[in-house]
């Protein structure tokens, strides 16, 4: 697959043999999103753990400073006095069982984060199965099975982001829009690889963080000397 002149342009401002530190990164990613609309900067971080462990799992959440540039739409499963509390902090949708069906059967899914009171567990566990896959089931890790859903709609709100590694020892997080400042990036970056470094499992031997890359939505990948960051 061609990825066209554009790519092949900015590709060229990349030295793919070298380990950036985190400003130059940040600088060359602003550089290379040169598609039309407003390009997400993603982080990809290869961890030294074996993800198939439960004691070398690293699953967290972390409220990036300057949000993702992204308005996030918040599900609470709540019931009484607690979904009052999820409409007055602002979440899009609130509901109990009678959203079930809606999910289940009619394939709704316009929500990015969903949250959900401890009590109503056992209702949302029925939805494992179509939420599960898309990283959308609440955990108390994350701070989405929560009774404080004030707080957790807020957190969400204001940038937080879920991380967790996939099948290949891999987290792949937004850290922000090409349109944010050097600054704005730089600050979530680092309040990601903060949480992640913190999260490092007691299990876990040898380099823990094997290789970091941040690229925009259409750009190409930009490695970032992890070396520095601990």
């Amino acid at each position: 697959m061609s990825k066209g002149k554009k790519y092949a342009e900015v590709a060229k401002l990349v030295d793919r043999s070298k380990l950036y530190d985190t400003d130059e990164a940040v600088s060359l990613v602003k550089k290379t999103a040169v598609a039309k609309f407003d390009e997400t900067v993603e982080a990809h971080i290869r961890l030294g753990v074996d993800g198939r462990h439960a004691d070398q799992q690293v699953r967290g959440a972390v409220v990036l400073p300057h949000g993702t540039g992204k308005t996030v739409r918040v599900l609470v499963f709540a019931k009484g006095a607690k979904a009052d509390e999820a409409q007055a902090a602002g979440a899009d949708y609130v509901g109990a069982e009678d959203l079930i069906p809606r999910i289940q059967n009619e394939g709704w899914f316009e929500f990015d984060v969903v949250v959900a009171t401890p009590d109503m567990m056992g209702v949302v566990g029925r939805l494992g199965r179509v939420l599960g896959p898309k990283g959308l089931m609440p955990n108390p890790k994350a701070g989405t099975v929560t009774m404080d859903v004030t707080k957790a709609v807020n957190d969400i709100k204001a940038g937080k982001i879920e991380y967790r590694l996939d099948k290949s020892n891999i987290i792949h997080v937004p850290v922000g829009k090409a349109s944010f400042t050097e600054e704005q990036l730089k600050d979530n970056f680092n309040a990601l690889m903060g949480a992640i470094i913190k999260a490092k499992p007691a299990a876990a031997k040898g380099q823990y963080l094997r290789s970091i890359t941040i690229a925009a939505t259409m750009g190409p990948g930009i490695k970032v000397n992890g070396a520095k960051l601990v």
